[in-house]
């Protein structure tokens, strides 16, 4: 009996003081010391929900243009994909040659008269590994038409059409990825 009551009192005890009421309290029942607190904490906790929801905002818009900055990339793929009509590549020696050499007639293997024609872009290839006729992507060369053959253009060389001599010997030797676009 005397546990029974010291149970009883020890409760009371801790009701009256608030603990056992404590984070078990209805919220419709507020009294006015927590009113006056909670006044000074909204005033506190006011500048900080703003500074969160303007920082939200600025995830929000990193988000968004990330998004865009992924959108225009895929768009510029699909661009060159579609304006891309490359047919297959092939890693060449590249030399370069002029027409204005002894003994060069200056109209190559297709009819295209080189020296009436400086400024055309004409390479010379072997037809086993790009057709005759086709359209290449020299990479520091441009877009060439494969016009022409050579004695010494065999497999995987070809041979660029520059008019100046000094320009010829100065392309030199390079192994390059050409692009055969239409052949």
């Amino acid at each position: 009996m005397k546990k029974k009551l010291f149970i009883l009192l020890f409760t009371l005890a801790f009701y009256i003081v608030g603990i056992t009421g404590h984070g078990f309290q209805d919220n419709s029942t507020v009294s006015a010391l927590e009113l006056s607190k909670s006044e000074q904490t909204a005033i506190q906790i006011s500048p900080m929900v703003k500074k969160s929801s303007h920082l939200n905002k600025k995830k929000d818009s990193k988000i968004k243009r990330f998004e865009e900055k992924k959108k225009k990339h895929v768009k510029k793929e699909e661009k060159k994909k579609k304006t891309s009509n490359v047919k297959r590549t092939v890693n060449v020696e590249a030399t370069a040659y002029t027409a204005s050499c002894d003994g060069c007639s200056g109209t190559t293997y297709t009819g295209i008269n080189l020296k009436a024609h400086p400024g055309k872009k004409v390479i010379a290839v072997d037809p086993d590994v790009i057709p005759l006729g086709s359209k290449v992507r020299v990479p520091g060369y441009g877009v060439a038409i494969a016009g022409d053959i050579g004695s010494d253009i065999q497999g995987h060389r070809i041979d660029c059409f520059i008019p100046h001599h000094g320009n010829a010997m100065d392309f030199g030797r390079r192994q390059i990825q050409v692009e055969i676009i239409e052949s």
